[in-house]
């Protein structure tokens, strides 16, 4: 028997987006990116701004990327960097996070108190998260299986390169992106060119669950000579996918952001071996991208759709879309 969702209303819910960024995003890992060569990486827990850095003695340390006077965000782009400036009011702020100098400052009292927040962060190879918690479950528990069942399909996190980031928009609430990424179900009639190249039919698309994270398995077609025959789809509670089409060997990882509740910022960073055929990226890429654009039509539907508030929710077919089912459970957990 089909299951009920969770009421289409949430998709349009100012008051309900608040809930969601106190009792989900500031008490989650929150994906933010890679460092490599750059030892200054900001990013977004929810709608909260943090950054990442790496000081001289590779020490790394994240922080609340708001500035102590008037709340500016003080960096706004990846680079390499000694200090970090406000660009507002020329505050600079150490590595370390602690006040260095501020024009005028000796009107203030107590400078030695205004120093960046600091926050947890958590590496898995090359990546970085953050969370605004100190009481959240460690990264580890949160990765669960995930990092084995990358090894074992073939991907060494540690050994791919970062290519590039892609930074986009959608016009529908964060929850209905989540979910549109959750299942496989629309893929013969939504992915002509995915489900032309890789296995979408019951049973052969598999479907798993675990406490911190959801994950999709679907096999090539034509898996002769290639050296990732099965591509692996997960999503960490709450909001970061990662992605492996199978092939050769690619990962792209990032966060579902909500912005407003019918607007979703999507980030996205690419990996691929250090030797890859950069004709084959390219191709690669291409297909991704119209991947994604098929999915951006999907979801803005959606939100005109369920967003409107002319039916009250909908149902969910239980097999085909338990991901879906265990996703909102797992919201109405967090909400309650």
């Amino acid at each position: 028997m089909a299951e009920t969702t969770t009421p289409w209303a949430w998709y349009r819910d100012p008051a309900l987006l608040e809930r969601e960024e106190q009792a989900i995003f500031r008490r989650s890992w929150q994906y933010v990116g890679v460092l490599g060569e750059r030892n200054v990486v900001p990013g977004w827990a929810g709608r909260a701004p943090v950054v990442v850095v790496r000081d001289d003695e590779r020490a790394e340390r994240a922080f609340v990327n708001v500035c102590r006077h008037r709340g500016s965000v003080v960096v706004e782009e990846a680079g390499n960097r000694k200090t970090l400036q406000c660009a507002y009011h020329a505050w600079t702020y150490g590595l370390d996070g602690s006040l260095r100098s501020a024009p005028r400052s000796e009107e203030l009292s107590g400078a030695g108190d205004l120093g960046l927040v600091e926050i947890r962060l958590g590496a898995w190879g090359p990546f970085r998260f953050v969370n605004l918690d100190g009481e959240a479950p460690p990264l580890e528990d949160v990765l669960g299986e995930v990092p084995a069942m990358l090894a074992e399909g073939g991907i060494d996190v540690d050994r791919l390169v970062f290519h590039h980031r892609v930074d986009w928009e959608v016009a529908a609430n964060w929850k209905i992106a989540t979910e549109n990424f959750l299942e496989c179900y629309h893929c013969a009639v939504a992915h002509p060119g995915f489900s032309a190249m890789v296995e979408t039919s019951p049973g052969e698309y598999r479907l798993e669950r675990r406490p911190w994270h959801l994950s999709q398995f679907g096999r090539l077609k034509d898996p002769s000579g290639a050296p990732l025959p099965e591509g692996q789809f997960h999503l960490l509670w709450p909001n970061t996918g990662i992605n492996v089409f199978p092939g050769r060997p690619n990962l792209s990882i990032g966060p579902i952001l909500p912005i407003a509740p019918d607007r979703t910022r999507r980030i996205l960073d690419y990996f691929f071996a250090p030797d890859e055929d950069g004709a084959w990226i390219t191709e690669f890429l291409e297909f991704d991208d119209q991947v994604g654009r098929e999915d951006a039509r999907l979801v803005e539907s959606v939100q005109r759709g369920a967003g409107s508030g002319a039916i009250p929710d909908g149902r969910l077919l239980p097999e085909s879309e338990q991901l879906v089912a265990a996703f909102q459970a797992k919201l109405l957990q967090a909400l309650d």
